[in-house]
Formats: structure tokens, C-alpha cells, sequence
């Protein structure tokens, strides 16, 4: 039983590490993604007021090698909030798990 207290408690630190760390992660995410629109509206402005077609504007935009490295650290912030949010998400399924091997203990099952 000690032994899955501990497991409990050590769980729960971790979520609320978790959690701290979603939260930067998210910030970080939202500045990204910040980034990378302003410098492509930037871009398209440019361009646009150079006279290329509309039709091929957006295409040559993000494939301009400082617009696509902000498109990619955008990208690479979202997984690194998602692989956050997933491992909150197990968390979770761990302390449910050690709570009823707990309250399994202590009915005697």
C-alpha cells in the first residue's frame, strides 16, 4: 500500500510538471505561430506590390527557405504541445489506475 502512495504521489508531481510545461509549450506555440503569419503577410505584401499573380503568391511565399524555417518551427511547436497534452493525458490513466489498485486494497479484493 505504501508503495502505491508513493506511485500516487510521484504521479501527481509529474502532472502538475506536466501541466507547468503545457502552458510554456502553449505560449511558445502561440508566439509561432505568431511569427510565421506576420512574416508571411509581410512577404505576400511584397511580392504582391512586385506585381507577381495572385494565383502563384501564397505557393512562392512559403516556399521562401525564412518563411518555411518559421512554418517549421511553428509545426515543431505544435507536436511539442501535443506530445504534452498526450502525456497529461496518460498521466491521468496512470493515477486513475493507481487509485483503484488503492481503494482495491483497502476493500480487501
Amino acid at each position: 500500500m505504501q508503495d502505491l502512495q508513493m506511485e500516487l504521489k510521484q504521479l501527481r508531481n509529474k502532472l502538475d510538471t506536466a501541466i507547468t510545461e503545457l502552458k510554456k509549450r502553449g505560449q511558445h506555440k502561440a508566439q509561432a505561430e505568431h511569427d510565421y503569419r506576420v512574416a508571411l503577410a509581410k512577404e505576400m505584401t511584397i511580392q504582391r506590390t512586385d506585381g507577381m499573380p495572385v494565383t502563384i503568391l501564397s505557393d512562392i511565399c512559403r516556399g521562401k527557405e525564412d518563411i518555411a524555417k518559421l512554418k517549421m518551427e511553428r509545426d515543431i511547436a505544435e507536436s511539442l504541445y501535443e506530445s504534452c497534452l498526450q502525456a497529461i493525458y496518460s498521466c491521468k490513466i496512470n493515477i486513475e489506475l493507481v487509485q483503484k489498485q488503492i481503494d482495491a486494497e483497502r476493500k480487501g479484493i
